[in-house]
């Protein structure tokens, strides 16, 4: 059938538009109804749309449209599909092709476009919406489920291929109804979905999802309180009718709340952060692009999404910068983005590598003529920015860095190399001492010079060295100072770090392992919205070893669990099912070519208490707090 009007040419046939989330219905573009037939026929259709645009046999459509097929149920699809094809196609002239039911074999498949059938339409819109910017997550999922008119294929009489069919999408409208609560909920706007999501999480109370989410909307709608009597009343419920004595979901959000975690009320979407941040618009090339570095960096102190913007936002302002063709102005726009860092790997290895390489081009192009405090910054940047390697010339251009600072007194620019130094001496073991010199360095310019982030870079460094040592009670000292700038100075980072710090002392004490395993998830999930992807993933992983290894258990193997950059080592040895913890019989594998931090971190979690090489530089073995990568160059596992 041709499916077209006389006079029309093969671009100008009639469109059809297929219903089924809802009673089954049939129309043209311009909305006005195609009328299919009996229930039979309807159901015939709707057994062509649920194979997805596949063939379906004709004796699949006899079993699926007869629970007793008659002898004559074959003849009788034939005449069907007949009788629907000139419904659809009512222009096709005779023995032409349909567009609409094709023949496969012997049996047809439905030839309608995706986008012209609500059901397929909505499981695209569902699977995009998971690559879609926040905002438009939440308005295409609203839109998808604007097409639900009811139950899918309604109209229709249970049958065998029905019900599992009608189960499915009865299940991805729940799921989009809480991508998209969640999607609402992350733009701060989960006020006006409090009753939505009643109804929801009432209509289906095992689905601790929907009590979640409905507390979190109760929360943004300024209503604390009805927001914890609802997480209780759900734990409550869950208990007592399905027997769940624990949902981490639950407990993590009634968490959230009592300490009233930012991360509940979004202020702004991403898209105003990113306005924000490049503001200054109408001024010249140079200032505004400077603007957006300065700006990105205090940005970044407030972590979460911002950090993640601010960083794209300086990579961004540098190769435009580099584009223009001024070194000196490159150099400043590099420059204006002084922000510390803790974690010794780049969250983004390839921006970060692109950043260095704008970076060293701009010093080569500057050449020895460059201003020293302008060279100092740009080699520290290069120190800071390619950490997490083994390069010699990294740990050259922070020592070059810290070089120039102190021969120009200039405090900004040696905290800054003194911060690049750090990252660059977890290239080998051994160095706590000379971290521990950083930090106390650190915390001293920065009080006299009125540099409080810096400050609290010294705290958590010192943090991590005290507790390298086993001074628990000078660790514990830095945390209250670390915590006690945050809080002024507004770095909700800070209190995500130092509870990873109280985490890895709940381990050495003798604790229940499954509450120390609850407590190290707890931190991972704060860790999700902190704005460093990089310490997200790789923190849970090694800490489950860490704790696993203190009890003589054998290492995660969860599949879930990224290992990064520590893969190639512990993978071979660490996740057999066996605790045999002895040198395997075969050579060690390789070195990872991008290793990660060898030495204890701030918030790194405590294994065996032993003595490791792992604490001061060239000073005799001290009883030590170790974390995974030390017990994992200890004689009980093989070396990297």
């Amino acid at each position: 059938m041709d499916q077209r009007r006389p006079g029309t040419d093969d671009n100008q046939r009639m469109e059809i538009l297929v219903k089924v989330l809802g009673p089954i219905e049939v129309s043209d573009t311009e909305g006005r109804p195609i009328a299919v037939g009996s229930r039979r026929r309807r159901e015939l259709l709707g057994r062509l749309v649920a194979a997805g645009g596949r063939a379906v046999p004709l004796a699949a459509l006899v079993d699926d449209l007869w629970e007793e097929p008659p002898p004559t149920a074959a003849g009788t699809v034939r005449t069907f599909v007949a009788e629907l094809r000139r419904a659809l196609e009512p222009d096709r002239l005779p023995r032409t092709r349909s567009h609409t039911i094709e023949t496969v074999g012997t049996g047809y498949a439905l030839r309608i476009p995706r986008a012209h059938i609500d059901v397929h339409r909505f499981e695209d819109t569902l699977r995009a919406a998971c690559d879609a910017p926040g905002d438009q997550v939440a308005d295409a999922l609203s839109e998808a489920l604007s097409w639900w008119r009811g139950e899918a294929y309604a109209d229709l009489d249970a049958s065998p291929w029905l019900a599992p069919e009608r189960a499915r999408l009865a299940e991805l409208h729940r799921h989009t109804v809480e991508l998209r609560a969640r999607a609402v909920l992350d733009l701060g706007r989960g006020a006006p979905l409090v009753p939505e999501l009643e109804a929801f999480a009432t209509a289906h109370p095992w689905r601790e999802q929907g009590w979640v989410l409905l507390s979190h909307a109760l929360y943004q709608a300024d209503r604390q309180v009805d927001a914890l009597a609802s997480l209780r009343a759900a734990r409550t419920r869950l208990l007592d009718q399905f027997g769940l004595e624990s949902v981490d979901s639950l407990d993590h959000l009634e968490r959230d709340i009592l300490r009233r975690a930012p991360h509940l009320t979004p202020a702004h979407r991403d898209e105003d952060r990113l306005r924000l941040l490049t503001r200054t618009e109408a001024t010249g090339t140079y200032t505004r692009l400077r603007s957006m570095s300065i700006v990105a960096r205090v940005a970044a102190i407030t972590g979460g999404t911002n950090l993640v913007l601010a960083q794209q936002q300086r990579a961004a302002a540098a190769v435009e910068a580099e584009r223009a063709g001024d070194p000196i102005r490159t150099a400043r726009v590099i420059a204006a983005y002084d922000v510390p860092t803790i974690w010794t790997r780049a969250d983004d290895p390839e921006r970060s590598e692109a950043l260095v390489a704008i970076t060293r081009r701009t010093l080569h192009r500057l050449g020895p003529e460059a201003p020293p405090a302008l060279r100092a910054r740009l080699l520290a940047t290069i120190g800071l920015e390619h950490r997490g390697t083994r390069d010699r010339w990294a740990a050259e251009a922070a020592a070059e860095a810290e070089r120039l600072a102190r021969d120009l007194s200039d405090p900004t620019a040696l905290v800054l190399a003194l911060n690049a130094r750090f990252v660059q001496s977890f290239q080998h073991p051994g160095r706590t001492g000379e971290r521990d010199a950083i930090a106390g360095e650190l915390v001293d310019l920065s009080t006299r010079h009125d540099l409080p982030i810096f400050e609290i870079l010294g705290h958590l460094i010192k943090i991590q060295t005290c507790a390298a040592r086993g001074d628990i009670e000078n660790a514990q000292r830095h945390v209250a100072a670390a915590e006690r700038l945050a809080t002024i100075h507004e770095t909700p980072i800070v209190p995500v770090l130092t509870a990873a710090y109280r985490t890895m002392r709940l381990a050495q004490r003798p604790t229940d392992p499954a509450e120390v395993a609850r407590a190290y998830r707890t931190v991972a999930t704060d860790l999700t919205s902190a704005g460093m992807p990089g310490v997200a993933t790789g923190f849970l992983p090694l800490a489950l070893l860490a704790q696993r290894m203190r009890h003589h258990r054998p290492a995660p193997t969860d599949p879930v669990l990224d290992w990064a950059p520590t893969a190639p080592g512990p993978s071979p040895s660490w996740t057999s099912p066996a605790a045999t913890w002895r040198r395997p019989a075969t050579p060690p594998p390789p070195c990872p070519p991008r290793p990660p931090t060898t030495c204890t971190t701030h918030c790194g979690p405590s294994t065996h208490t032993r003595r490791s090489s792992c604490t001061t530089n060239h000073s005799p073995p001290e009883r030590t707090t170790p974390c995974p990568l030390v017990a994992a160059r200890s004689p009980a596992a093989p070396p990297p």
